[in-house]
């Protein structure tokens, strides 16, 4: 799958790399920012669309699906920002080529925001 000419531009949040403070232990380098143009983003069918939970205060879960042009690295770790919400990558993305004809197929990763 190519750049959709009319797709969406999202924006992979992915963790820096590693730095160390002033103890010599581990910390977290700022985040590392990549545009991602000519996406398709769909809301995830279902019950699994959103998710309303009023135990001790109101919490939605959204989900969304992400089609990513063929050959986007999207890890498991990543957060994708999508019209100016910040969504957690769930579960590991998942690419395909076609055997018959050779074709690529978008990068499919599923996506959740939860807010409340």
């Amino acid at each position: 799958m190519r750049e959709l000419p009319h797709g969406d531009a999202v924006t992979i949040v992915r963790p820096g790399p590693s730095t160390q403070d002033e103890y010599g232990n581990d910390k977290p380098g700022p985040p590392v920012e990549i545009p991602v143009p000519g996406c398709a983003i769909a809301p995830r069918g279902g019950a699994g669309a959103s998710t309303e939970l009023t135990d001790a205060r109101d919490t939605v879960i959204t989900g969304l699906i992400l089609y990513a042009p063929y050959g986007t690295e999207i890890r498991a770790t990543d957060r994708v920002r999508v019209g100016g919400e910040l969504y957690e990558v769930v579960g590991l993305p998942g690419s395909f080529r076609s055997p018959f004809t050779g074709s690529a197929g978008p990068v499919v990763a599923a996506l959740e925001l939860v807010t409340g």
